[in-house]
């Protein structure tokens, strides 16, 4: 990942034209007239879009969850999911260009999902544990909107609060 405090203005440019245009019609040609610089300057820092775009994410959602309260887990996940859900770049990527999102499910495991494990691995004290509250998770975060009718987000929220302290209560490995 580039040195993202460095580059926030690079990064607020590209947030606001992907916000503006999506991410395939956003180039790196706007993010730079935007942000003020040359493109030359941007090529320095990320080869194409599709890099600049993942840092952007992560950025965006390592925000989202570097203010959870981890005392508490299952708020933690839940207020997570809701941030990230509610999220205006999250919302423009699912709406206008989710295949975005499928190596990050099918492939590989991206920079904003190793942030996520960073966090919950010291506090659930297992890893097992905490790529399986991910996985969890990521699942309500994508796949919520879906299951609406007749809940809503608040009934699958509650249930999600449910599943993780009945897992989260069982000792571990079993």
């Amino acid at each position: 990942m580039t040195a993202i405090r460095h580059n926030d203005g690079v990064l607020d440019a590209a947030r606001d034209c992907v916000l503006a245009y999506g991410v395939r019609r956003t180039t790196l040609t706007d993010v730079a007239r935007r942000a003020g610089v040359s493109r030359m300057t941007i090529y320095r820092h990320w080869p194409d879009m599709r890099a600049l775009v993942a840092d952007l994410m992560t950025r965006e959602w390592v925000r989202v969850i570097s203010g959870l309260d981890l005392a508490d887990p299952v708020g933690a996940v839940v207020a997570g999911v809701r941030g990230l859900r509610g999220h205006p770049l999250w919302r423009k990527i699912v709406e206008a260009d989710p295949e975005l999102l499928l190596p990050y499910l099918l492939d590989r495991r991206g920079a904003s999902q190793e942030a996520v494990l960073a966090v919950l691995e010291p506090a659930l004290g297992d890893p097992r544990r905490a790529r399986a509250v991910l996985l969890v998770a990521q699942s309500f975060l994508l796949s919520a909107p879906t299951m609406l009718d007749p809940l809503t987000l608040d009934d699958l929220d509650a249930e999600l609060a449910a599943l993780l302290e009945s897992y989260l209560a069982r000792p571990a490995g079993r």
